[in-house]
């Protein structure tokens, strides 16, 4: 995994390669200039740490910087970032900066809108591994930022057996068993199931966490009283959009988990600007 220097770097190779053609004949060396990056509409900020990563990676000699918090709300027309920099620089990493930023917005945002649908009910909407690749740590950070939770990070840390893991190991019971024989004792056992018989299959198999996937509203209302008591945890997912989490929740789910957090978040529009220091 990338850590966010070496991503930004990574990021940065890719745009401006062995120089930036149009700054470098354009600009001279010495010049610096005053930054403003504001909204042009409303949403949740996410990314402001990588954002100024971009103009530190390019030694922008940055000063009298001013950001919003990650997890700020902003409005259109706000400012979110403002500072004084060398203005090559700046106009190398503007585009890099942007794009980290408007996608994390974007995701915080997303999540943001769904949390807000759920409030009042003891549920957590989380994300996925639906991320982009590489971007992974700072989209699910984004999400934290909008008020939502984060699911297992990869496959190395946590047990979700999915529909082919199933189909591979030959049922549900068995996709279990086998589990809970490779796992230590911290670590929980949950399975995806598709109707009622495959969730009293996982149940009686020892599974912790069941994935109740793409299930109508009333088989998902049932599979939460056949749980009641048993310290089972139920997860929600498939087909979760802004118009059915509330109906989701309502079920009495304790988890909804959505991939359209990360991997269908519209970019938020920001614009950097520029002015002579």
């Amino acid at each position: 995994m990338l850590d966010q220097q070496n991503l930004i770097r990574a990021a940065l190779r890719e745009d401006i390669g062995h120089g930036d053609v149009t700054t470098l004949a354009l600009v001279r060396a010495d010049a610096r200039c005053r930054v403003r990056l504001h909204a042009k509409q409303g949403g949740v900020a996410s990314g402001m740490g990588v954002f100024r990563g971009v103009f530190d990676e390019l030694d922008a000699d940055v000063a009298e910087w001013s950001a919003m918090d990650d997890g700020a709300r902003f409005a259109g027309g706000d400012t979110l970032v403002s500072f004084a920099g060398a203005t090559r620089a700046v106009l190398s990493g503007e585009r890099v900066a942007l794009n980290f930023v408007q996608r994390l917005s974007g995701i915080a945002t997303q999540t943001a809108a769904m949390a807000e649908r759920v409030q009042g009910l003891p549920v957590r909407i989380c994300d996925t591994r639906k991320t982009t690749p590489l971007l992974r740590a700072l989209e699910k950070q984004a999400v934290l930022h909008g008020g939502g939770a984060n699911h297992r990070f990869g496959l190395y840390d946590g047990v979700l057996i999915k529909e082919n893991h199933i189909a591979a190991a030959g049922g549900v019971g068995e996709a279990v068993r086998r589990a809970a024989r490779h796992a230590h004792h911290l670590m929980k056992i949950e399975c995806e199931v598709t109707d009622l018989d495959e969730f009293d299959e996982a149940v009686a198999a020892g599974a912790q966490v069941i994935l109740l996937d793409n299930m109508p509203l009333d088989a998902m209302r049932e599979a939460v009283k056949r749980a009641k008591g048993s310290g089972v945890l139920l997860e929600a997912s498939g087909n979760v959009t802004l118009e059915r989490v509330r109906a989701i929740a309502e079920t009495g789910v304790d988890i909804i988990s959505a991939g359209s957090l990360t991997h269908s978040a519209p970019a938020i529009d920001l614009s950097l600007d520029i002015s002579n220091a």
